[in-house]
């Protein structure tokens, strides 16, 4: 499956203006034979918002999810964004799945907070496995953080994950996880791992791009520089089987070692 990767801020603050960012290149990744588009952590709102995260927060299944899924059906091309998501008073730092007939197919809720920013205006989610079926392929979700703890990754791999998307916020001096540490997910857990980053200064923080989509051969597909663009590359299911049988890592597991590191 042709994956388009966003790599963008949007426009801070306007939920109607990061409408029209995402809808525009999921025109342009559609015209390129993509079936999946994904946009970076918090895409919806702008991420370095301060108060306004609680009050742009919509349910899973509010007006911006209707007008998402109306983008995508148009183009003819599945989505995935962050957003801040409000269940009650409750806020999560959420990422959405929505298919290319409009269906709603998998909500995220990160995990995982990272510093004092996150942890002031998210709840974290509890649940670290959320996946769809989509084009052939287990498409699971996660954000940012969460891809930097190996367990969390390789309960993915156990649940059959083929192509893990993540929307990121990822800032200086923090560029090593991108250039580093996704391709070695991808290839110790024998999946796909598509990292879509913002970019340029927001509020305190100036986040790096280099947006990846790496193999299980732990070989970047394709990788952004540091501006706004839209990058593609392939998911190839055969390719992935094929790495499986030849890996050993996940066959060659002893679990039995391992309780100590829960």
């Amino acid at each position: 499956m042709r994956t388009a990767l966003l790599q963008s801020s949007g426009r801070p603050g306007s939920v109607v203006e990061n409408l029209k960012v995402l809808d525009e290149a999921a025109g342009r990744a559609a015209a390129a034979g993509a079936g999946l588009v994904a946009a970076p952590e918090m895409f919806l709102t702008g991420y370095a918002i301060g108060d306004d995260i609680a009050r742009l927060a919509e349910p899973a299944d509010g007006d911006s999810a209707d007008a998402i899924a109306e983008i995508a059906t148009r183009h003819g091309v599945a989505v995935v964004y962050g957003y801040p998501e409000h269940e009650g008073e409750t806020v999560f730092n959420s990422a959405q799945l929505i298919s290319a007939d409009g269906t709603r197919l998998a909500n995220y809720r990160k995990t995982h907070l990272f510093g004092c920013f996150e942890r002031d205006h998210f709840t974290p989610g509890e649940q670290p496995v959320v996946q769809a079926d989509l084009n052939g392929l287990r498409v699971g979700l996660m954000i940012c953080y969460d891809v930097e703890f190996p367990e969390n990754v390789r309960a993915h791999a156990l649940a059959g994950t083929d192509l893990l998307v993540v929307p990121t916020a990822q800032m200086h001096p923090f560029q090593f996880v991108a250039e580093s540490v996704v391709p070695v997910r991808a290839f110790e857990n024998q999946m796909y791992v598509a990292y879509v980053n913002r970019v340029g200064p927001e509020g305190e923080f100036e986040f790096v791009g280099l947006s990846t989509l790496a193999g299980p051969d732990g070989i970047a597909r394709t990788r952004a520089g540091r501006g706004e663009e839209l990058v593609l590359a392939d998911a190839d299911p055969d390719f992935l089987a094929a790495s499986r049988e030849a890996n050993p890592y996940l066959k060659d597991r002893r679990p039995g070692l391992y309780g100590s590191l829960v």
